[in-house]
C-alpha cells in the first residue's frame, strides 16, 4: 500500500496564538490531499521577529529548536510565505559556518514549502470540492511572493472553488505595510502604506479579502473596518478548505 508523504505543520505563531481556524484548516487540505499530517509540539516561533531586530544570539537559539523539532520529516509546511521565508533562505544563514548545523539548516531549507506552493507544485492539487459564493481578492505578501515565489499557486488553487470569482489588486504586489517590527517602529509610514492597499482592495468591488499570511490580512482588516468597510477577511487556507463558520479576520 503507497502512502503518502508524511509531512510536519509549521503552525506559525499568529496562527497558534490568534486563528487556530488555518491550522485546522491547513491540515484538512493537506490529509485530503493524502498526507499524513503531524504538529510538531516542540515547535515554537521561527525566530523571524528577533533576527529582524537583530538579535542574532536569540534568533540563532530558537532556529535550532526549530531544526531539532523538524527533524526526519518529508516536508515542513507553513500557511504563511513569511515563516516558511525565514526558514528557507534565512536560517542557512544563520548557521553559515557551523559545520553540523548549517547542513541541518540547508537540509529543513529544503523541505520546507509555503502550503498554497506545495499543493500545487508538489501535490499536484487539481481539484478542490468546496464551495464559496462571492467575490474574492487576492493579497500577495511581501515575503511569499519575493521570497518563496508565491503568485501563481494560491490562484490555480482559488480557481477550482466553485461560486467564486477572483478580482485582482490594483498595484497588488505592493507591500500592505505591516513588514512585522516595521509598522511598530514606523508607524506613520505603515499606517499610510496600508492606507493605499486598503483603498485598492475597495476598488476591486469583492466582498471578501483573502491572502496567505496572517500578518498582513490583520494589518489590512484593521484598517478596512476602521474606515467601517464591510469586506470580509480571510486567510487563503479557510476558503480552500470550506472551513469558513467562523466570524472573519477583525470581526471575533
Amino acid at each position: 500500500m503507497t502512502t503518502g508523504p508524511r509531512v510536519a505543520l509549521f503552525v506559525t505563531c499568529l496562527v497558534d496564538l490568534f486563528r487556530p481556524s488555518v491550522g485546522f484548516a491547513a491540515v484538512k487540505l493537506l490529509e485530503d490531499a493524502g498526507c499524513t499530517v503531524v504538529v510538531p509540539v516542540a515547535q515554537t516561533c521561527c525566530g523571524q521577529p528577533a533576527y529582524n531586530a537583530g538579535d542574532r544570539k536569540d534568533a540563532r537559539a530558537i532556529a535550532a529548536n526549530v531544526l531539532r523539532a523538524f527533524a526526519g520529516f518529508d516536508y515542513v509546511i507553513a500557511p504563511s510565505g513569511s515563516c516558511a521565508g525565514m526558514i528557507k533562505h534565512h536560517y542557512p544563514r544563520i548557521f553559515a559556518g557551523d559545520p553540523v548545523l548549517e547542513r541541518d539548516a540547508i537540509d529543513l531549507a529544503g523541505r520546507t514549502w509555503e502550503l498554497a506552493s506545495f499543493l500545487v507544485d508538489v501535490l499536484k492539487v487539481a481539484a478542490l470540492p468546496v464551495r464559496y459564493d462571492g467575490t474574492v481578492a487576492y493579497h500577495d505578501s511581501c515575503s511569499a511572493l519575493r521570497e518563496m515565489g508565491v503568485r501563481d499557486q494560491p490562484r490555480v488553487l482559488l480557481s477550482q472553488v466553485a461560486g467564486l470569482t477572483l478580482a485582482e489588486v490594483p498595484n497588488g504586489e505592493v507591500c500592505c505595510g505591516f513588514g512585522g517590527t516595521f509598522s511598530v517602529k514606523y508607524g506613520d509610514i505603515s499606517g499610510e502604506i496600508v492606507r493605499k492597499k486598503a483603498g485598492n482592495v475597495v476598488d476591486t468591488g469583492a466582498d471578501t479579502l483573502v491572502a496567505g499570511d496572517l500578518g498582513c490580512l490583520f494589518n489590512i482588516a484593521g484598517k478596512l473596518k476602521r474606515d467601517g468597510s464591510t469586506i470580509a477577511v480571510r486567510h487563503v487556507a479557510e476558503i480552500l478548505a470550506g472551513m469558513t463558520d467562523d466570524p472573519a479576520i477583525g470581526e471575533a
